[in-house]
């Protein structure tokens, strides 16, 4: 009756680290997503990554953002065949989308209140982290239309260049407050999955 006793109890302890573990895996981080954690300034950004001018075709006015995930770029259209590249990160994989949006609202520092999809997906995630150095929003945040989505910037900068976030496009701070104070409210906003032919 022990030896059963003790068998019982051996296969409920297996059984309960099964589980812990399997919903351990399951709330991992998101490494894209990590609330707190201070910007680590020395990171060195690729070239291809670092904000540059750039002769870029297009026949969208000066002024318009040509986002290419496939890129990792975001190009402001400066005309004269010209733009202003800056390397982003972009939405993993199925999280990446394109469209056509204007920027509808404009933050600095802004405050992070993640959406239910995203506390659904990631429930370790605050459901409110105000503006600063820490909050994954970064420096700056331009609104895409009604969406959830932003470009903004970030608490790691080590991500942009890579597919890591549930859908908006981030820059290094620095590029951020940049494009921030170059384009206003109303600003076209072009998001193309694939490379340009």
């Amino acid at each position: 009756m022990i030896k059963y006793r003790r068998l019982i109890w051996v296969m409920m302890a297996a059984g309960s680290l099964t589980l812990a573990a399997t919903r351990g895996y399951a709330q991992q981080p998101d490494v894209g997503d990590q609330p707190g954690l201070l910007p680590d300034d020395s990171v060195q950004l690729d070239p291809e990554y670092q904000k540059q001018m750039v002769y870029y075709r297009s026949t969208e006015a000066p002024g318009t953002i040509i986002i290419s995930t496939a890129e990792r770029h975001l190009y402001l259209i400066q005309g004269s065949g010209r733009a202003l590249r800056y390397g982003i990160g972009v939405g993993r994989d199925g999280f990446q989308w394109q469209g056509l949006l204007n920027i509808s609202k404009k933050a600095e520092w802004p405050d992070w209140t993640p959406p239910p999809e995203m506390i659904a997906r990631q429930p370790y995630l605050p459901r409110f982290m105000a503006g600063g150095p820490g909050n994954p929003l970064g420096a700056r945040a331009l609104y895409l239309g009604a969406t959830v989505y932003r470009i903004h910037g970030t608490n790691r900068p080590d991500t942009i260049g890579t597919a890591v976030s549930s859908g908006c496009f981030r820059l290094v701070n620095v590029d951020v407050t940049d494009l921030y104070d170059r384009v206003p409210v109303g600003t076209k906003v072009i998001v193309k999955q694939k490379p340009e032919l």
